[in-house]
């Protein structure tokens, strides 16, 4: 099971790497935005691109958020229970989020194959919006696999 956490979290860093790409291009499209405002005519749609960017960012972080507990957690009622308890409590959560973000993975796997088959783009540079839902969908089945492997791990700390 080590192996598989470890691939798990190895294909966790790499979604990291797209969400950290996608932080850095909106970072360098609002800058030239806004030198380009100084000086001449702003770009158009960068507030949309920017937008659909800040998506990517956040759907392809999720994993690595989970790998490395980078998420806000209130531990201080769950410390003071028995080591057994706590993983009790720990697959509890990892189960309750792994059908959350299964549902919300389903959902925008549906929601894309709407917008694609009625050809939704975004207002003013015409991008087709459904590629970044379908990156949300992947996002949260990254976080589920990522999910799935801590549920597991904490099933082996109360069978143990």
């Amino acid at each position: 099971m080590d192996r598989a956490y470890q691939k798990t979290r190895s294909f966790a860093v790499g979604f990291n790497w797209i969400a950290c790409f996608a932080i850095v291009v909106m970072m360098l499209l609002t800058t030239t935005d806004v030198i380009m405002r100084l000086v001449a005519t702003p770009i158009p749609g960068v507030y949309e691109i920017v937008g659909l960017l800040g998506v990517a960012a956040v759907s392809f972080s999720m994993a690595y958020t989970s790998v490395e507990k980078g998420h806000i957690a209130v531990e201080f009622l769950v410390r003071k229970l028995s080591r057994k308890t706590q993983a009790v409590v720990a697959a509890a959560n990892d189960f309750l989020s792994l059908v959350l973000f299964f549902f919300i993975c389903r959902q925008s796997v549906v929601y894309a194959g709407v917008l694609k088959q009625s050809g939704e783009v975004s207002l003013t540079i015409q991008m087709p919006i459904y590629p970044f839902v379908y990156g949300i969908a992947i996002g949260c089945a990254a976080l589920c696999i990522v999910l799935l492997m801590e549920l597991i791990q904490s099933i082996r700390r109360i069978v143990q």
